[in-house]
């Protein structure tokens, strides 16, 4: 179940896998989530989907083809839903601090709140060691060149100290990774004004003054 759970999560982060936003597929994938949220994917089947959407069982299979699929489906879904949510809670327009301590709280929040990220993490953490240290890892690629570039793009405005951004977007993906694994922190992730005044004092060491940037 780790190595399928692994699976999952990479590809719900490749932009080549289509998603169905129909709005009988998005019922089937609300109850989808619903049941994989309570009981784990281990335990999602067609019947358990089809009785809680009040569809037809063959309607779920026409739309997915099968159990692979709709979980493929539904994880490609959510993780995406997570995306969306995480960039619009950072404003373009502030300073890089907020921007990052937003992009760090956010990040963080999101899956820990996710009804099936945040059982993942809680029931089956291996799944996702698995997936952020096994070679070619396609949710480890992206979260790093994602945070590479807002590094780099960063330093080129002088917000940040200059350097090689690869190990400091390499060492937040594993602190963001240390968060969801292990949840218990005396940073506030509870209240976001307090949890985003913490990171940014953490991250204070590597942005540049404001009077000093180019």
């Amino acid at each position: 179940m780790s190595q399928a759970a692994a699976r999952v999560l990479a590809l719900a982060f490749d932009p080549d896998v289509p998603t169905a936003d129909d709005a009988m597929s998005e019922r089937i994938l609300d109850a989808a989530l619903a049941l994989a949220g309570a009981s784990g994917l281990r335990h999602l089947t067609m019947d358990d989907v089809a009785r809680r959407a009040r569809v037809g069982r063959m309607t779920v299979y026409r739309r997915f083809g099968g159990r692979a699929g709709l979980v493929d489906a539904l994880a490609v879904r959510e993780c995406r839903r997570c995306l969306a949510t995480i960039a619009e809670a950072v404003d373009p327009a502030a300073a890089i601090d907020e921007r990052l301590a937003a992009l760090f709280v956010a990040t963080v929040t999101v899956t820990r709140e996710h009804p099936l990220l945040a059982r993942l993490a809680r029931v089956e953490p291996e799944a996702l060691v698995l997936e952020l240290t096994r070679d070619g890892s396609a949710v480890l690629r992206l979260l790093h060149g994602f945070l590479t570039s807002l590094i780099r793009d960063a330093q080129s405005a002088g917000e940040l100290e200059p350097g090689d951004p690869a190990p400091i977007a390499e060492l937040a993906v594993r602190v963001g990774a240390s968060f969801v694994l292990m949840p218990d922190s005396v940073i506030p992730f509870g209240r976001e004004a307090d949890a985003r005044a913490a990171v940014r004092e953490l991250l204070a060491p590597l942005v540049r003054p404001a009077g000093s940037r180019c």
